[in-house]
């Protein structure tokens, strides 16, 4: 169990600086930190603030689809938005466009990275991976569930004022093969965990 937690808390941790290497490089991020972004121009309440309550709204959307929270999907919700916003008032966005670009790539291989380890991890999905499962268990295809949620949450951000670029393409082409290689390599079960979002989702966190 101990090994467990440090893998969760390392993958949560890794997965909020690469939220941030996204968002620091401003060349678009996944869907929902569009719509963390595009939320957080609106309002003046920072990305991984929001991050954090849309986690928590999305929880409560998981009591009638009967899902279960797991230890990793609390910490998920907290987590995640406490680094980015952490590393948003640390670390100044470069300017180079190349650096920018090299940093958007090294985030979203950082991103597959921390999505094989949080979810191998095993102790609960992410509360939007848990939102797509939810409504794939009962009876709908995981990939249009996924489909349709990620459009939906990547239009409202982009209406918002998020960011939606090259980083957007590049991530969503991606992250399902980072995924793919890293949740079975880092499964603590000995076999290949279910990438609900493949980021995981998106994750997502």
């Amino acid at each position: 169990m101990p090994r467990r937690l440090l893998q969760l808390f390392t993958g949560l941790l890794l997965y909020g600086i690469s939220d941030s290497m996204l968002l620091l490089a401003g060349l678009g991020v996944d869907p929902w930190d569009v719509l963390h972004q595009g939320l957080s121009r609106r309002t003046g309440i920072p990305v991984g603030t929001w991050a954090i309550i849309v986690g928590a709204l999305v929880l409560l959307l998981w009591i009638p689809l009967r899902q279960r929270p797991g230890l990793g999907t609390l910490c998920n919700v907290i987590l995640i938005g406490a680094v980015i916003d952490a590393m948003l008032a640390l670390v100044t966005p470069p300017h180079s466009l190349a650096v920018r670009a090299a940093v958007m790539v090294s985030g979203v291989v950082l991103n597959g990275v921390a999505t094989g380890l949080y979810i191998g991890a095993g102790l609960g999905p992410g509360p939007r991976d848990g939102l797509m499962t939810g409504f794939a268990a009962r009876g709908h295809s995981l990939r249009v569930v996924r489909t349709a949620i990620e459009a939906t949450v990547l239009l409202a951000g982009w209406l918002l004022g998020g960011t939606v670029g090259v980083g957007t393409v590049v991530y969503a082409v991606c992250i399902g093969p980072l995924a793919h290689i890293f949740v079975p390599l880092f499964s603590r079960s000995g076999r290949a965990v279910p990438a609900a979002g493949q980021n995981s989702m998106t994750a997502a966190p």
